[in-house]
This record gives C-alpha cells, sequence and structure tokens, in this order.
C-alpha cells in the first residue's frame, strides 16, 4: 500500500503544472495529510540520496517536481535559448517593493522609487507575479497590488515570509550617514578674489570730489597767473 501511495504521488506530481496542496494528495489518496507529509519528505529524501537531477520540493503551499539546483546551468540555457523576455531592472526593483510591501498601491510604489509605475505594474500583472489583493479604505479606495502564487513558485518559497529580511540587503546606519554626508550640497565658499576685485574698483578718494563740494581747486596754469597780474 505504501509503495502505491508513492507511485501515486509521482504520477500525480508528474503531470500537474501547479504545486500540488497535501490536502489534495490526501483526497485522492484517502489518507491524511500528515501521512502525505511523510511520504512525501520520504520520496524527497530518496531523491536527494540517490543523485537525481530533479527534487521534490514544498513551494506555494503545495508539491511539485523542478530541476536540481546544481544543474540550473544547463536549464537556463535550455530554457532561455532563443528568447529575451527577461524582467527589466524596473520591473525587478517594482517586484520587490511589492513582495516586501504588499498590500501596496501604485501612488506607493511610485513614491518609493521616484519615477511611475504604472507600466511596470501592468507588465507584472500580464506575467501573473502581481495581482489585485485589495482595496484601501480610505479616500479614492486605492487598488493594493500583492505577490501571486506564480511569484512563490518562480523564486521556489513555500510562503511570502520566506523571502530573506529585506535589513540583509539594506546600508547599515554608518553607510548610510557617510552617504547622506557625500550627497549633501556643501555650500559655496565665498571667493576670495571677489573681495580683492571689489577693493581695485573702489575710488581710493572715496566720495569726496573737491569740484562737487566747492572746494578750491590750485591753479597751476602760469599763463592764467600772469594775466591776472
Amino acid at each position: 500500500m505504501e509503495d502505491e501511495a508513492r507511485r501515486a504521488i509521482e504520477a500525480v506530481l508528474m503531470v500537474a503544472d501547479t504545486p500540488i496542496e497535501p490536502h489534495l494528495l490526501a483526497q485522492l489518496l484517502e489518507v491524511t495529510p500528515g501521512r502525505v507529509e511523510e511520504l512525501c519528505e520520504s520520496l524527497a529524501n530518496e531523491y536527494e540520496q540517490g543523485g537525481r537531477g530533479f527534487v521534490l520540493v514544498r513551494v506555494a503551499g503545495g508539491y511539485r517536481f523542478q530541476s536540481h539546483p546544481d544543474l540550473a546551468p544547463y536549464v537556463e540555457r535550455f530554457v532561455l535559448e532563443g528568447q529575451s523576455a527577461r524582467l527589466s531592472a524596473a520591473a525587478l526593483e517594482t517586484l520587490a517593493i511589492v513582495a516586501y510591501k504588499q498590500p501596496v498601491s501604485r501612488a506607493q510604489v511610485a513614491a518609493i522609487r521616484g519615477v511611475n509605475a504604472d507600466g511596470v505594474l501592468r507588465t507584472l500583472l500580464t506575467r501573473g507575479y502581481v495581482a489585485e489583493v485589495a482595496r484601501d479604505p480610505g479616500p479614492g479606495q486605492a487598488v493594493l497590488y500583492g505577490t501571486t502564487t506564480v511569484f512563490l513558485e518562480r523564486l521556489g518559497l513555500n510562503r511570502i515570509e520566506d523571502l530573506p529580511p529585506i535589513a540583509d540587503f539594506v546600508p547599515g546606519p554608518e553607510i548610510m550617514d557617510a552617504l547622506e554626508q557625500t550627497l549633501r550640497a556643501d555650500p559655496l565658499d565665498e571667493d576670495p578674489m571677489q573681495d580683492e576685485d571689489t577693493m581695485q574698483d573702489e575710488d581710493p578718494m572715496g566720495d569726496e570730489d573737491p569740484v562737487r563740494d566747492g572746494g578750491a581747486v590750485e591753479d597751476d596754469d602760469p599763463v592764467a597767473g600772469a594775466e591776472d597780474e
């Protein structure tokens, strides 16, 4: 009976295109979900010890077969041969924001990235990585987005909580302080040459004009002096 149950699990998972939850396998095999967990764990250990090119893993709340991580270069070469439909850097940034901040609105994503995120979100919706999950109860009732089971499958995660802590990717306070000091605009120093030029442009006599102020102007013309005599 146990061998038949193991073979049945293998057969079902082989034809399934999405992870199969334990309770569904339990209904098919007419056993308890706990028994399914034990059988799947036994199969997973058997595949690993046998050095197979595939593994039995639990992702997105269910079980599925997938290629062994050690063989990723070969699988990647096969899957991406002749294809160029990869997510852009902007799409990956947006997807990371949704994954860690969900549920999140378009406006919140745009505020974090500093640019409009409408086009990128449409791409992620089309790919099935994100979906509308709720509505903001505030004014306007903005659509809130979250990740999907497709996202978990692609990353090989069982739950969204299995994402690595975001703190692992954030610089420490010392680095942030250094960056802030570097990016902060320094005040322009006064040009020392400016004061010198100003001093050179000023009239050394100041505003004192002997003619304008009614002062006497000494007449040094000898001819004019002789006529006066």
